[in-house]
């Protein structure tokens, strides 16, 4: 009878697997502390970003707070601007509306709608030849609004605006706008009594002219003229607002 063979062939597999188990050791341990290693360094990672995180939501809220502050600064400019300029608007309007009222009385009174006061010349011109009529008074007329007269009036009841003309009459008089004036012609003007008088006695002027048709004409200054003559304002038939 043969005696069994010894199992060297196990023997030998054994060997060979032992190695192998081994090696699997060894490689599931690197890779357990390669994962730590990993795992560590990943949490170091999240720890710097994080640190870097919270480092830059601190500058971020010192940006906002800035950022804040500077809509608040500006938010207060605007509101202090916008107060001034309620009170500044409030104060336009005012003198807005006291220099419209200044406006409309300064063109009342050129327009003869209201009376009107105050310093100026009084023009008497003599006419014994009948020589002076419309045209030279319409000429001394423009001569005094030339010098800054600003409200006239011929013997006291024609007063004299924008839209006033002159004509001739039929009994040697002078219309004024439709008015009847004779001589003498008192003209009275108010302005400024130094600028007025010397307009009227330059050479070749408007006393030169009267002269020349056989009458005369003195000017006195008078500190107070009032002027209550009225113009009836008529209504515009073709002209309208510019809209």
């Amino acid at each position: 009878m043969r005696e069994p063979e010894p199992r060297g062939g196990e023997e030998s597999g054994g060997s060979r697997a032992r190695p192998a188990r081994r090696a699997r050791w060894t490689t599931a341990l690197l890779l357990g502390l390669l994962a730590f290693a990993i795992t560590v360094q990943l949490g170091q990672d999240e720890d710097d970003t994080y640190q870097n995180l919270r480092s830059a939501e601190l500058v971020e809220l010192l940006k906002t707070l800035d950022a804040t502050n500077g809509r608040l600064t500006g938010q207060i400019a605007d509101l202090t601007a916008t107060r001034d300029e309620l009170s500044t608007s409030t104060d336009a309007s005012e003198t807005a509306r006291t220099e419209a009222q200044r406006r409309l009385d300064d063109l009342s009174i050129l327009a003869g709608a209201v009376g009107a006061v105050g310093p100026g010349v009084r023009l008497t011109i003599t006419d014994e030849q009948g020589g002076v009529g419309a045209s030279l008074l319409l000429d001394l007329v423009q001569e005094l609004r030339d010098a800054g007269a600003e409200a006239i009036v011929v013997n006291g009841h024609a007063r004299v605006v924008a839209q006033t003309w002159f004509a001739d009459d039929a009994d040697s008089n002078v219309l004024v706008s439709g008015q009847s004036v004779e001589a003498p012609y008192v003209v009275e003007a108010i302005g400024d009594p130094a600028t007025l008088e010397p307009a009227m006695g330059f050479r070749g002027g408007i006393a030169d002219r009267v002269a020349a048709r056989g009458g005369s004409l003195t000017v006195e200054r008078v500190d107070e003229i009032t002027i209550t003559a009225l113009v009836d304002a008529a209504a515009p038939e073709y002209a309208q607002g510019d809209l």
